[in-house]
C-alpha cells in the first residue's frame, strides 16, 4: 500500500486565493475558519489581515487548528508595486520598513514562515545591479525575522516576461541570489511553484536541481500560457480549466520528480500548497476547493 502523502508533506489552501473576496477586507475570518476546520489541509498560507480585531480572531483559530501558517506578503507588495531592490535608496528604505511591518503581523497571527518576492525586472543592463540589491534586501528580511523570533523566509519564485515580469524569473537567478542568504541564515529557503515552470518555460527537475539544497517549500496551481486567452497569464484557475497547462498529470509528475530528488521525505515534510480561484461564472470557492483535494489526492496515488 502507497504510504499517506501526510507522511511526505505539509498539505496547504493559499487563503486569499481560494476566498478572492479576503483581497477586499470581506470574510477573513469566517473563510479562514473553513479551512481549519477541513482536516484535508495541514498547513494554510494566509495574507494581511487590517483590522486589529479580526487579526486577534484569526490568531485564536489558527492557533486552536494546529495548522502550519505560512504568511503571504503578495497581497502587500503587488497591490503597492513595491520594489525592494529599487534604485533608490529612500524607496528601498521604504519598502523594507513595509515587509518589516508584515513581518510583525505574520509573528502575531502565529506563523512559522513568510514568503517573499522580488520586485520588476529592470531588464538585462541593470538586472545583475538589481540582484545585488535584492540580495542586501534578503539580509535584511532574515537579520529582522530573527531579531522576533524563529520564523523561516522563503523566497517565492516568479514569471520574467508574461504577467508578474519579477527581477527573479529564472531558477538560475534564484539560486545566484538565495546561494549567499542562505549561507549567512539558517532561516531562509526557496519556494518553488508549479504553476509558474510553464510561464517560465522551465524544465521542473533541471531547475530544481539548481535550488534542491536550500530549505524548500512548494506550491502547485494552474496557468494559461496561451496568448489571447482570457485567463492568459498568472491567474491561478482551477485545475483542469480549459486551456490551462496543470492538471492531475502534471502533479503527478511534479510529486515524481519531488519524491526523486527527496524533496517531498518523511524526515522533514515540506509545505506543499495549493494556489487556486474561482474565476469562472460557474465557479465557487467550494467547488475549485474541492477539484483541488481530488486531484492531489488522485496525483498521489499515481505518484
Amino acid at each position: 500500500m502507497k504510504e499517506s502523502l501526510y507522511c511526505y508533506m505539509k498539505p496547504g489552501l493559499v487563503h486569499f486565493k481560494a476566498y478572492p473576496q479576503v483581497m477586499q477586507g470581506k470574510d477573513y475570518v469566517a473563510t479562514l475558519e473553513k479551512i481549519c476546520e477541513d482536516d484535508f489541509w495541514t498547513a494554510v498560507e494566509i495574507g494581511p489581515v487590517k483590522d486589529v480585531r479580526e487579526r486577534d480572531r484569526a490568531r485564536q483559530i489558527l492557533a486552536v487548528s494546529g495548522l502550519t501558517v505560512c504568511y503571504a506578503t503578495q497581497p502587500t507588495v503587488l497591490p503597492m508595486k513595491l520594489n525592494p531592490h529599487h534604485f533608490d535608496a529612500a524607496e528601498r528604505a521604504r519598502v523594507l520598513n513595509i515587509i518589516k511591518g508584515c513581518v510583525d503581523e505574520a509573528y502575531q497571527l502565529g506563523a512559522q514562515h513568510i514568503r517573499v518576492m522580488s520586485g520588476k525586472d529592470p531588464g538585462d543592463e541593470k538586472r545583475e545591479d538589481a540582484k545585488k540589491l535584492f540580495e542586501e534586501f534578503l539580509h535584511h528580511v532574515c537579520d529582522y525575522v530573527k531579531t522576533n523570533g524563529d520564523m523561516k523566509v522563503t523566497l517565492k519564485v516568479f514569471d520574467r516576461d508574461i504577467d508578474k515580469k519579477a527581477l527573479i524569473g529564472t531558477f538560475a537567478d534564484t539560486r545566484d541570489v538565495a546561494a549567499p542568504v542562505a549561507s549567512a541564515h539558517d532561516n531562509f529557503g526557496v519556494l518553488a511553484d508549479l504553476s509558474h515552470f510553464p510561464l517560465l518555460r522551465e524544465d521542473v527537475k533541471a531547475s530544481l536541481m539548481l535550488v534542491k539544497d536550500f530549505f524548500m517549500h512548494f506550491h502547485i496551481g494552474n496557468c494559461v500560457v496561451e496568448e489571447g486567452h482570457f485567463l492568459y497569464g498568472d491567474l491561478q484557475p482551477r485545475f483542469g480549466v480549459p486551456g490551462g497547462s496543470i492538471d492531475t498529470p502534471e502533479v503527478r509528475d511534479y510529486f515524481r520528480v519531488l519524491l526523486e530528488l527527496g524533496l517531498l521525505n518523511t524526515e522533514n515534510p515540506p509545505v506543499l500548497s495549493t494556489e487556486v480561484r474561482p474565476l469562472l461564472a460557474e465557479e465557487t470557492s467550494a467547488l475549485v476547493i474541492a477539484n483541488a483535494k481530488r486531484v492531489i489526492r488522485a496525483a498521489w496515488a499515481q505518484a
